[in-house]
């Protein structure tokens, strides 16, 4: 049996007996991120799991770590610092970096990435990995200088509704992008347009399922005849959380707040202490289950990663974005809010007053979910990975 995939004008032809070769040889998959925030990653296990599903040998490795186990501490403790005090050295780096993208020349990122292609390239030869996905910059820019001197193939995904600087110094065999609507912001950086692949941002498969709302509810031991508001703040615990937690409390009734609060134990305890006889709120570390608590509320408040922003948007879910952190957040809430598949919110004013709009108007509710359908499809994890089973036929790598 054919099956026949349209991607981008691109027929991809693929047949039971390729996979079934496919499955039954040597080659395998390497993908690439970084812990730079979580979404990367995430993105990353998406196309994994995906792959695997389909028997597909395919490992997962932060780029950093195959380079310098050490250093990948530091660079994703200095992006975790960066966010801090409203972003404002990310949103410094960010805007230099748009700035130094205007020379043409090559960027300090690059060259230091350029440094480390001998020791990425002597991990894929000595694991024999046939082809290569990354979900980060800093791999793909090395993958890039390999590239030049030796015959590798990759894929890159973008996982921000906009194309970030330096970008356009990479050169995949293909580039999934979040939306054929932002074709021209990458083909203005130089992208050639025949590497644009505009699939979507690849999540996970519980994001993709759906979900009886009672019958969840009742497995999270959540009351069904209630009504919850999910608050989502990043794998790492950012935004205001505290203020907009107690604002809600006050302004916001009938409904219950579940709060996930990522990997910041300290925001998770001071929410036990402070509200420990509130049954109002429920916090979550973090876990695992949050298709399950997002199938579970109303409304969604979230910060606008691109990830979690098309898991919740792959969901159907009315969704408030909470301030952004400066920079490509700010493109991702941009996006959404223009085509009606969110509300932005730039302060805890605006927080409180879009979630009792939204709460409050069903119509609303609706017509965000609607739009979510529109613009994003949720199926760029098995699409990508119908290009990785077709590209693993090209054979294996070679020096």
């Amino acid at each position: 049996m054919n099956i026949l995939i349209n991607i981008n004008n691109k027929h991809i032809k693929q047949d039971n007996t390729l996979l079934n070769s496919i499955q039954k040889s040597n080659k395998k998959v390497l993908i690439l991120s970084c812990g730079t925030g979580g979404g990367h990653n995430t993105a990353a296990k998406a196309i994994q799991e995906e792959l695997l599903a389909r028997n597909i040998k395919a490992d997962f490795k932060e780029y950093l770590e195959i380079i310098n186990n050490k250093l990948k501490d530091k660079v994703n403790n200095l992006y975790i610092k960066s966010t801090n005090n409203n972003g404002r050295v990310f949103k410094s780096v960010y805007n230099l970096g748009k700035i130094y993208e205007k020379t043409k020349l090559k960027s300090p990122v690059y060259l230091l990435n350029s440094l480390n292609k001998r020791k990425l390239y002597n991990y894929i030869k000595n694991n024999q990995y046939s082809y290569i996905v990354t979900t980060h910059l800093f791999a793909a820019q090395a993958l890039t200088a390999i590239k030049k001197k030796h015959h590798i193939h990759f894929l890159q995904v973008a996982t921000d509704y906009v194309s970030i600087p330096f970008w356009e110094e990479t050169n995949p065999d293909y580039f999934v992008i979040p939306s054929k609507e932002l074709e021209s912001d990458f083909l203005e950086k130089g992208i050639k347009k025949q590497k644009l692949l505009p699939l979507g941002i690849p999540v996970m498969k519980q994001y993709r399922e759906k979900y009886n709302k009672q019958e969840i509810q009742r497995k999270l031991n959540l009351d069904p005849n209630k009504k919850y508001i999910l608050i989502l703040n990043g794998s790492m615990g950012f935004g205001n959380i505290k203020e907009i937690a107690k604002e809600l409390l006050a302004n916001i009734k009938d409904f219950t707040f579940i709060i996930s609060c990522g990997n910041n134990t300290k925001l998770y305890d001071f929410l036990n202490t402070e509200y420990k006889n509130n049954k109002r709120i429920i916090t979550l570390p973090y876990n695992n289950e949050l298709a399950k608590y997002m199938a579970s509320s109303e409304v969604i408040l979230s910060k606008p990663g691109g990830l979690t922003t098309t898991e919740i948007a792959t969901m159907r879910k009315p969704l408030i974005h909470i301030m952004p952190i400066p920079g490509c957040e700010n493109y991702n809430a941009n996006f959404f809010a223009e085509r009606e598949m969110s509300l932005k919110c730039e302060n805890i004013e605006e927080v409180i007053t879009n979630t009792k709009i939204l709460v409050e108007n069903e119509a609303m509710q609706n017509k965000i979910s609607l739009n979510q359908e529109k613009y994003i499809t949720g199926d760029a994890t098995e699409k990508i990975a119908d290009i990785v089973i077709k590209e693993l036929n090209r054979g294996k790598f070679e020096k």
